[in-house]
């Protein structure tokens, strides 16, 4: 009976201890970086994104927002997406939690190469990113996913469909939408405004608009900070809207100007031609 006791009791301690070793890290963000590499940035202009967040990563206010947490860490992981399936992941989940921690975590990002595709597809890369929390071995009470581009969704499904499900899970989708002045049919000259009505959404979600590619440094280390701080953007910072919106919306609902505006392209028609954008 005694050697049975102690048996149970082994049990139930390596049992526990198991539980113990499986408990997710406690951190306060867990932070899907995802990267726009599709054909309509070119290779510097993608080195300009990677350096952004290169320099962001090295700057000690990043640590210092972090320090600042409740638990004192965050988890991160980086991707650079094109069209639906082409997602690459470019580091895995890494835990900053001090300025080292960053440094180290911009020298990652600084020697991985920079990858290019064609498709601009935001839907696959949110339906990819709230995959990815519930089996990433931490525990956060905000989880987001940071969407960063320069044009609108024109791949896959609709943006919409993927931001909706994504919130239902209780996920946050922020942005950084690189306005581009160059008429295109790959480009609108107020992303930020698309990104505003068709693809943020959650708690606290905004963008933050970069004019062009060599403002996109100042525009990630705002934006980052804002995150980590879980701080309430300011004025120049749109945020998303839950009720009611405060003005017409251009691109909402349907929010499929990007797939129209590439249809349009390949029926031949000119960059600029008059098209409803609703």
């Amino acid at each position: 009976m005694l050697r049975m006791k102690r048996a149970v009791l082994a049990g139930a301690f390596a049992l526990l201890g198991l539980q113990a070793a499986a408990a997710d890290l406690a951190v306060d963000l867990e932070l899907i970086l995802a990267i726009d590499v599709s054909s309509s940035v070119d290779r510097f202009e993608g080195a300009l994104q990677r350096e952004g967040y290169i320099r962001a990563f090295a700057d000690p206010r990043i640590a210092q927002a972090i320090r600042n947490g409740q638990h004192g860490r965050i988890a991160v992981t980086y991707f650079e997406w094109s069209r639906a399936g082409l997602e690459y992941r470019i580091t895995p989940w890494r835990v900053i939690a001090s300025a080292d921690d960053a440094a180290a975590y911009a020298r990652e990002l600084d020697n991985a190469p920079i990858t290019s595709s064609v498709g601009t597809s935001i839907s696959s890369m949110i339906t990819l990113g709230a995959s990815l929390f519930a089996t990433n071995g931490f525990d956060a009470l905000r989880r987001v996913i940071d969407i960063s581009g320069d044009g609108p969704n024109s791949n896959g499904r609709l943006v919409t469909a993927a931001r909706n499900e994504a919130i239902a899970a209780g996920v946050t989708i922020n942005a950084v939408a690189i306005n581009d002045r160059e008429i295109t049919w790959f480009s609108l000259p107020d992303l930020d405004r698309y990104y505003e009505e068709c693809v943020i959404g959650g708690p606290g979600a905004f963008v933050v608009a970069a004019d062009g590619f060599t403002s996109f440094a100042d525009a990630i280390l705002r934006k980052l900070i804002l995150e980590i701080a879980d701080a309430s953007p300011p004025a120049v910072v749109i945020q998303a809207q839950f009720t009611q919106p405060p003005r017409t919306l251009k691109y909402g609902p349907s929010c499929d100007a990007g797939e129209r505006m590439l249809r349009m392209d390949q029926q031949g028609y000119p960059p600029g031609t008059p098209f409803n954008l609703r």
